[in-house]
């Protein structure tokens, strides 16, 4: 499994209830698609959003969101190294 963070932009006054119901939706399929979401992080002021999450593509963890009512990533990218 490789680990990806997506990137979510135009979500300007985003709360954390709000982060919340959209980290919730996408969770109740992950296993469809065989990822797992792990944390989600926001910017109210920027709008922008980030997802760290395990999956087998990039592909798959887009299709997560858009099933899940996330919305769809604007950026995916595999994060291969960690420390």
């Amino acid at each position: 499994m490789t680990r990806f963070m997506d990137v979510h932009h135009g979500m300007q006054g985003i709360t954390a209830e709000q982060l919340q119901e959209g980290h919730d939706a996408t969770a109740a399929i992950e296993q469809e698609e065989g990822v797992h979401f792990e944390h989600a992080w926001a910017d109210p002021k920027s709008g922008t959003v980030y997802c760290l999450s395990e999956g087998p593509s990039a592909e798959a963890v887009k299709r997560a969101h858009e099933r899940g009512g996330g919305g769809v990533p604007d950026e995916i990218h595999a994060v291969p190294l960690t420390v």
